[in-house]
């Protein structure tokens, strides 16, 4: 007998059972079905051991069903009914759009992806929710299923469950004033803060955690008499004369604020990247994560030139989309 938790036929099984309740005996139905005989009497009695009950009473001619039999055949037509309306359903299902899909993406990528990203998504559902911010914050309505997508800078490497796209890989770069020398070593980024300090991200987003490690590493400890958890803030504060800061391409384009008198330079020392990735929960939404992550893997490309013209030919280089 079948253990409780197991299934005691498949559907392939339910489909003999029937054809030789509807034939009258096994040599008809394998007729009927180009099977052999053998094969139908091996299939019927496997139930029968399986369920641990008689299906048919063998005694009879034609055969006649038994009680449980006959309970089955009337359960069966309908079970193999249903069944046979899932592959059109699933097919339907395919062409359909989602009610609805709710997105959370980095802040810094708002103004790169933001409105195509919307129009990609309304091709796919009826209603879409889009949601910028910290990826932190992003991360838990993901997990409490508050989010369908995340496009941000942490790829939650930690967690099950879920399927990431990498879409992009961008350099850190030093922004600080033009009348300001380059740093060519570590040791000058400490001589630049007794000029003027770091303009820091704050340590809530994924970029100033990021870039606070990689000052640890360094061993460098500076004062941060300024942080501010968006791009503009960051940016806006250097332009302003606040001081210099580490920041990506991205950011850059997403604060908007006017460079003048500044200047982007490489970090010195080892180098710093971000990257940024698509995450979903692992095989709810079939093949759009892939899409939408190609979509945006198309926007950021596209965006190149504008990351070149900011922070120069030689540190665009590093600002790689993913293939």
């Amino acid at each position: 007998m079948a253990q409780p938790d197991t299934l005691p036929f498949d559907l392939r099984s339910l489909e003999l059972f029937l054809a030789v309740c509807d034939a009258g005996t096994m040599a008809q139905a394998a007729r009927r079905l180009g099977l052999t005989q053998p094969a139908i009497s091996q299939a019927v009695a496997e139930m029968e051991r399986r369920m641990g009950v008689a299906l048919f009473d063998r005694s009879a001619r034609p055969l006649a069903l038994t009680a449980a039999g006959g309970a089955l055949r009337q359960r069966a037509s309908a079970l193999l009914s249903e069944a046979r309306q899932i592959a059109p359903l699933l097919r339907e299902a395919e062409r359909a759009r989602l009610p609805l899909i709710r997105t959370g993406i980095v802040d810094s990528l708002s103004r790169v992806l933001i409105a195509p990203l919307v129009r990609a998504l309304a091709e796919k559902a009826e209603q879409v929710s889009l949601l910028s911010g910290l990826t932190a914050a992003h991360a838990g309505a993901l997990l409490t299923r508050q989010l369908d997508l995340l496009v941000g800078a942490d790829a939650l490497d930690e967690i099950e469950g879920l399927e990431r796209w990498p879409l992009l890989t961008e350099p850190y770069v030093l922004l600080m004033p033009a009348n300001l020398p380059a740093p060519s070593r570590v040791a000058d980024i400490e001589e630049l803060t007794r000029t003027v300090p770091l303009v820091r991200f704050s340590a809530r987003s994924k970029t100033g955690m990021e870039v606070e490690r990689h000052l640890r590493r360094l061993r460098l400890e500076l004062p941060r008499p300024l942080e501010f958890d968006t791009p503009y803030g960051v940016t806006a504060a250097v332009a302003d004369g606040a001081g210099f800061a580490v920041t990506t391409p991205l950011c850059l384009i997403e604060a908007a604020v006017p460079l003048d008198g500044l200047a982007c330079h490489a970090l010195p020392g080892p180098g710093l990247a971000r990257h940024l990735t698509l995450i979903a929960r692992r095989q709810e939404l079939g093949r759009l994560p892939r899409e939408i992550a190609a979509f945006c893997r198309e926007r950021l490309l596209a965006s190149k030139p504008a990351v070149a013209a900011l922070v120069g030919e030689g540190l665009a280089e590093g600002f790689r989309v993913e293939p």
